[in-house]
């Protein structure tokens, strides 16, 4: 797909279509950046960004068992090895 550079105020841009958009799934703030002559366009958000904290927060409240346990099979090394 071709699209035209265009002059916003002093800067330049280009429009994305909404498809692209979607497919990538990009949406809320990027980053650019410069890679072998290329400009390349990624979400600057991260997959499991907040997961410590979140993570953090649950263990301050004690919840952070497993809610299944008995819908695994134990094994030797689970009874003798495994320490949470």
């Amino acid at each position: 797909m071709k699209t035209k550079v265009v002059r916003i105020g002093n800067s330049r841009g280009v429009r994305i279509p909404k498809t692209l958009l979607e497919q990538c799934g990009l949406q809320g703030p990027v980053e650019l950046e410069v890679r072998d002559g290329q400009l390349v366009l990624r979400s600057a958000t991260r997959p499991r960004a907040g997961w410590d904290e979140a993570f953090r927060r649950m263990r301050e409240h004690d919840d952070d068992v497993l809610l299944e346990r008995d819908a695994l099979p134990a094994t030797k090394w689970d009874r003798t090895e495994w320490r949470w």
